[in-house]
């Protein structure tokens, strides 16, 4: 079923996840007429729940969305299922494009369609993502807490990871993969943490019984291993914007690519925020959120600010003429008594 959609909105918001619907919400308890569009395309939707969110720790991502998508629609939020194709410039605002050729028009535009990982192509590794393939240990780490660690050395971050992951386990093992070697210095660090460099390609992972059992190296070496972690690429959902000539940058970090934005959460482009991963790669469900509600609260007051100014115009305007008017009155009244 399609559903029937007003003609404009103060704000559409392309993407509902967490930062999406936690704008969402904040801008319908403001008044403003808001529609979330949603492509349904969770990036953290393989996790087996949420983690680091205050009162909603484990909490499954699919449940925390449900529960967003009714607390934004009881204050009036419209949410719907779709996706979008193109944002174009229109007289008062934007002009939304769906895929299935349905337009609605904006007054601004919050966007939240957060990020896509690319994932090296190693025969098992896809079917483990978010299981026990992971990438982030604040998201994992207690989850594979003292288990047998592997990092896969893709980039840079390689050796930082390896380090990292060693805080939750005294079992961690770096496969270079196809990172440079490391450095003097960072093989010295590696190795005051017990943390082993295992040379070669990794040509697969070996799993028993839906369970990571181990790396098979390209040489036929197989070394035991219960979790898998690695930095992936990740790339802004960002398409939709090329016609605004908003196009996605490369992120300081150099993990990827994102849509800059300032510390409100505006871009370059006047009269669009975004918020969440889509402009922060390494935003957790939580800071997403936050920085969701705060984007909508700068885009409210942006729209309080648009709203006056056009009142104070109508205002001086139907001033003018009311007091024309009474001249008008006057200069009549004068004549009349030959004055």
């Amino acid at each position: 079923m399609t559903e029937q959609l007003r003609d404009g909105y103060d704000v559409v918001i392309v993407g509902g996840g967490a930062a999406g619907l936690s704008g969402a919400l904040m801008l319908a308890r403001a008044r403003r007429s808001v529609l979330v569009i949603d492509a349904g395309a969770p990036r953290n939707a393989p996790a087996a729940g949420v983690h680091g969110l205050l009162a909603r720790e484990g909490m499954t991502p699919g449940e925390l969305l449900e529960r967003g998508r009714a607390e934004a629609r009881g204050y009036g939020a419209e949410v719907i299922s779709g996706a979008v194709a193109a944002v174009t410039r229109a007289d008062d605002g934007f002009t939304v494009t769906m895929s299935d050729g349905r337009t609605v028009r904006a007054r601004r535009l919050l966007v939240t369609t957060g990020l896509v990982d690319e994932l090296p192509e190693i025969p098992g590794l896809r079917a483990r993502w978010g299981r026990d393939v992971l990438h982030c240990p604040y998201c994992h780490g207690w989850e594979v807490r003292d288990q047998a660690i592997g990092v896969l050395g893709t980039g840079p971050m390689a050796v930082h990871q390896a380090l990292m992951f060693r805080q939750w386990s005294a079992d961690v093992t770096l496969f270079a993969h196809t990172m440079p070697s490391p450095s003097a210095a960072e093989a010295e660090r590696l190795a005051a943490r017990g943390i082993a460099v295992v040379e070669g390609e990794v040509a697969a992972l070996e799993v028993v019984d839906d369970r990571l059992a181990g790396v098979r190296l390209r040489d036929g070496r197989m070394i035991h291993r219960e979790a898998l972690a690695f930095a992936p690429r990740m790339v802004a959902r960002a398409d939709f914007l090329a016609p605004l000539g908003l196009q996605p940058a490369q992120h300081p970090s150099g993990m990827g690519e994102h849509i800059p934005a300032d510390a409100t959460g505006r871009t370059e482009v006047p009269g669009v925020w975004a918020a969440g991963n889509v402009t922060d790669l390494s935003a957790q469900v939580g800071a997403a959120a936050a920085a969701g509600a705060f984007a909508a609260a700068q885009i409210n007051a942006d729209l309080i600010t648009e709203d006056t100014d056009l009142a104070v115009r109508a205002y001086r305007n139907t001033f003018s003429a009311e007091k024309e008017a009474r001249v008008g009155e006057l200069v009549s009244a004068d004549r009349r008594h030959g004055l």
